[in-house]
C-alpha cells in the first residue's frame, strides 16, 4: 500500500480552489464555482482556534469551524466519533491523525455538501476515510469506508460505495459512487462519479490548492469569495432550477426509495438465476 505524506502544517489549513459538476445525461448540464476548504486536525482545536483572531472553533468569528456542524452533530468530540466508526470496522486510530475537509461557516453560516474525514493509523497510513454527505434537507449520512489494499496509490485512493442516502431530486437512488481521492498535502482533489447500471451519470470534482490559515488569507478570502456559504445553497437550488427548465425529471424521496428497493430485488433475482443456470 502506498503511503502519502503530509508536510509539517498547521493545525488548520485552507484549500482554494473550484468545485465543478457535470450532469452527463439524458441532458448536458456543467457548472464551476471558487470556493475556500478547511483542513483541520481533529486533535488540535485548541491550536486551530488560537491561529488567527478571525476564526474560532466552537465559538463565534469571520469564519468559525463547529463540531455539531458534523458527526452526531450534537456537539460531542468528533474525534471520538471517528474512532468509534473506525473500531466498528476493527481500525484503531487511538494513535493515528485525523484531519476533516469541509467548509467552514461564514459570519454564522454554513453549508457543506461533503465534509470528508481522513484517519490514520499509528504508522501514519491512511486507514479510514468518511464521506459525510449532507442534503438539503436537514439531513446526513456518512459512508465509512476502511482503505483496503491496492485502493491507494501514488495516483490517489480509489474507493466505490453504493448510493444509500437521497440527496438531489434529480437523481434515482439506484446508483453508485466512485471516488477518486489525492488526500491533502499542498493540493488537495476530489473526484465522484456517480453511475447507474448505463454507466456515468453525474462527475463532481474539487480540486484545491493549500495556504496558510492567517487573518490575511482569511481576509483576502472574505472580499475575493463574498457570502461564499451562501453561495453553495444559493447554486444548488439555482443549477436545481436550471436543471428542471432543461427538462430533468424530478424523483421524490418515496420514489427513489422504491426505486432502490426494485433495483435490488431485480439485481438479486439476476444473481440467482447466474447461480442457477451455471
Amino acid at each position: 500500500m502506498a503511503r502519502i505524506k503530509l508536510p509539517a502544517c498547521d493545525a488548520a489549513s485552507l484549500y482554494f480552489g473550484d468545485v465543478m459538476h457535470a450532469r452527463l445525461k439524458p441532458m448536458g448540464h456543467r457548472f464551476s464555482y471558487r470556493v475556500m476548504s478547511l483542513l483541520i486536525d481533529l486533535d488540535r482545536l485548541d491550536e486551530a482556534n488560537r491561529q488567527s483572531a478571525l476564526f474560532g472553533v466552537n465559538r463565534a468569528a469571520l469564519y468559525s469551524f463547529h463540531e455539531k456542524d458534523h458527526g452526531p452533530r450534537d456537539g460531542s468530540s468528533l474525534r471520538a466519533y471517528a474512532e468509534l466508526c473506525a473500531a466498528a470496522h476493527g481500525i484503531d486510530l487511538r494513535a493515528g491523525r485525523v484531519e476533516l475537509l469541509c467548509y467552514p461557516r461564514l459570519l454564522g453560516y454554513g453549508f457543506n455538501p461533503l465534509s470528508v474525514y481522513f484517519c490514520h493509523g499509528a504508522d501514519g497510513r491512511l486507514a479510514l476515510v468518511i464521506y459525510e454527505v449532507r442534503n438539503t434537507f436537514g439531513e446526513i449520512h456518512p459512508y465509512i469506508l476502511p482503505v483496503k489494499a491496492g485502493e491507494l496509490t501514488d495516483a490517489g485512493l480509489r474507493q466505490q460505495q453504493e448510493k444509500l442516502f437521497y440527496v438531489s431530486p434529480f437523481m434515482p437512488m439506484a446508483m453508485r459512487y466512485h471516488f477518486h481521492v489525492l488526500p491533502p498535502s499542498d493540493t488537495v482533489k476530489l473526484r465522484i462519479l456517480e453511475t447507474d447500471r448505463e454507466g456515468p451519470l453525474l462527475a463532481a470534482t474539487f480540486h484545491g490548492r493549500r495556504r496558510a490559515l492567517t487573518s490575511a488569507a482569511l481576509l483576502r478570502s472574505f472580499f475575493a469569495l463574498p457570502l461564499v456559504s451562501l453561495k453553495i445553497m444559493a447554486a444548488i437550488h439555482w443549477e436545481a432550477l436550471r436543471l428542471w427548465l432543461k427538462g430533468a425529471r424530478l424523483v421524490p424521496r418515496r420514489d427513489a426509495a422504491a426505486q432502490a428497493d426494485a433495483e435490488t430485488t431485480l439485481a438479486a433475482g439476476e444473481s440467482r438465476a447466474y447461480i442457477v443456470n451455471r
